[in-house]
């Protein structure tokens, strides 16, 4: 099968699109034709070398976290999935070896729930992480009701703008800041977009004057730094991106009741994965560069299999 790997740690030019051996399935695992995987800025990080003193790396590595396909074959312990199943996963492990970015990937059947039935490929590979950290991060950590305001710094991101979603349905008022670039789409997700920069205290406070109740964190630096400036009395601040003092750091773990959750809400109309750019497994390289360089706009970059 053709896949992408790297022999050594490195940025994008040491990704290769190779002919691999095609996944053995064990007693547990279910064997995925893959038709789209996202890309992830912790696939660059750790290609890197930048988890090297936490996580091994056996080579070739192939990366890869986030799958969204067809089952192939399941394993002799596995009732729960069949052949032909449509699926998504968040399929991480902990050694750099066995990813998503290739045309089969053999993962344990504790990774994996139904792809969502209105989703395009893309948009469910694209669900499983930026989900996980978004719900988890809304729902778990940051405890969003009804009625309150939250404010997600990088709110047009691949997290941000999902996190803006599940809050909303949650009942929360949604205040997302940004670039210019991105205060159409911020709109079209039913955030109030202000103005990342000098003058963001002051635009928060016109909309909330007693401060935002949660604060949520996804980019933008030096925005920590602000909380007591744009929160309320005992506001709940996290981040997936940094860590402060009083910032609790939200790290995305497996847990199939929440991504089930997320893909109903997806088939609810309630969540909508942006996608800025799709591109084929050969092209992994360039994909990825784009993905270091800021993307394309709000979303996910996925690769689709032919």
């Amino acid at each position: 099968m053709k896949a992408i790997i790297y022999r050594r740690y490195g940025g994008p030019e040491v990704l290769e699109f190779a002919e691999v051996s095609e996944p053995k399935v064990a007693q547990n695992s279910v064997l995925i034709r893959v038709k789209a995987a996202a890309l992830n800025p912790a696939d660059h990080v750790l290609q890197a070398g930048l988890g090297d003193s936490i996580m091994d790396a056996w080579f070739p590595v192939i990366p890869g976290w986030d799958v969204a396909g067809i089952v192939e074959r399941v394993g002799a312990g596995v009732t729960e999935f069949a052949v032909g199943d449509e699926v998504i996963g968040f399929v991480r492990e902990e050694i750099l070896h066995h990813g998503t970015y290739a045309e089969m990937v053999s993962v344990p059947a504790s990774t994996l729930v139904r792809k969502p039935n209105n989703a395009t490929w893309a948009q469910a590979a694209g669900l499983p992480l930026a989900g996980l950290t978004a719900y988890q991060a809304i729902v778990h950590s940051l405890h969003v009701t009804k009625g309150e305001t939250v404010l997600i710094h990088g709110a047009s991101g691949g997290v941000g703008s999902l996190a803006a979603q599940i809050a909303i349905a949650q009942g929360a008022r949604v205040i997302g800041s940004g670039s210019v670039l991105t205060h159409s789409y911020l709109r079209s997700i039913a955030v109030e977009p202000v103005l990342y920069g000098e003058g963001l205290v002051g635009e928060v406070r016109s909309l909330v004057p007693n401060g935002v109740d949660a604060i949520l964190h996804c980019g933008g630096r030096g925005a920590l730094a602000l909380n007591a400036r744009l929160g309320s009395t005992g506001v709940r601040v996290c981040s997936v991106a940094d860590s402060a003092p009083g910032v609790t750091t939200v790290f995305a773990r497996m847990d199939q009741a929440d991504l089930l959750q997320l893909v109903e809400l997806v088939e609810a109309g309630l969540l909508i994965v942006p996608v800025a750019a799709v591109y084929p497994l050969e092209a992994a390289a360039q994909a990825q560069l784009t993905l270091i360089n800021g993307g394309k706009g709000p979303g996910k970059i996925v690769l689709e299999m032919d």
